[in-house]
């Protein structure tokens, strides 16, 4: 038998590679001016939002490190003057003088009061405003706790915390009626009849005698939700961008119908 026998190819496999080699216009990767613009405009709003508060995150590990090592320092005597006043921030201090509980003023604390009382130093610095700190609803009245109410010289340790800003929701202090929702030092003193006054204010880490006001009241606690930030923002961007490789993925209309048993 000869063996240079040529096979002729079949019409099937003449239409498959037909059907390989032609490129059909209706299939590919074609999502779109406007879904590309207003993706990439999203991944760069999103992404530039995660690099944001990455940032944000390592400035807040840092200030949390740094109060933590502020509140362990050993107390020392306030200055008569203070002029960087974010170095003394959270830094346990000692003040000596005589309380002036004809001032004193009750600050709403959640279901109590925080009592600050002007503190008239002995040395050549101002008065400061000691936030002796806490009583509860029925300790407002300082004849509720007259053990409380000491006289004569003391020796006050405390942490110094800088004044806030009121919150939004936060009501509008009526220093007539001295009821207090914040800390606003400047009409504090002015209502305590001090036109000096240390710019800061003194939370005694002491509870006096009697009980109340119970010290303590410093809240080192600040809020760190940037690391859930940097999840959410960079989810985002990576869930945009898969729907837009998605739906920008073109198939032809036989597929389709194929798939979704409509005839074409």
């Amino acid at each position: 038998m000869p063996s240079n026998i040529a096979i002729a190819p079949s019409k099937d496999l003449l239409n498959l590679g037909r059907r390989a080699m032609t490129v059909n216009p209706d299939r590919g990767f074609r999502p779109g001016l406007w879904p590309t613009i207003f993706t990439i405009f999203g991944l760069v709003l999103l992404v530039g939002l995660g690099t944001w508060q990455i940032q944000r995150l390592a400035w807040k590990t840092d200030l949390l490190a740094d109060i933590a090592q502020r509140a362990a320092a050993a107390p020392v005597p306030l200055p008569a003057e203070l002029d960087d006043l974010k170095s003394w921030r959270y830094r346990p201090v000692t003040v000596t003088g005589r309380f002036n509980h004809a001032a004193e003023m009750a600050v709403h604390a959640g279901r109590g009061y925080h009592i600050i009382t002007p503190l008239i130093r002995l040395d050549s610095g101002p008065p400061v405003l000691v936030v002796r700190g806490e009583v509860p609803p029925d300790g407002r009245d300082p004849d509720s706790r007259p053990d409380g109410q000491e006289s004569g010289v003391v020796s006050v340790t405390g942490i110094v915390r800088l004044p806030p800003y009121p919150g939004l929701f936060v009501p509008e202090n009526d220093p007539q009626a001295n009821l207090w929702y914040w800390r606003d030092l400047p009409a504090m003193a002015d209502h305590a009849g001090l036109q000096h006054v240390a710019p800061i204010f003194v939370e005694s880490v002491e509870t006096a005698k009697g009980g109340w006001p119970r010290g303590g009241v410093t809240n080192y606690t600040i809020s760190n939700n940037h690391l859930s930030y940097v999840i959410t923002w960079y989810g985002l961007a990576l869930a945009l961008l898969a729907i837009y490789l998605v739906f920008g993925w073109r198939r032809p209309p036989s597929e389709t119908g194929a798939k979704t048993g409509v005839k074409r």
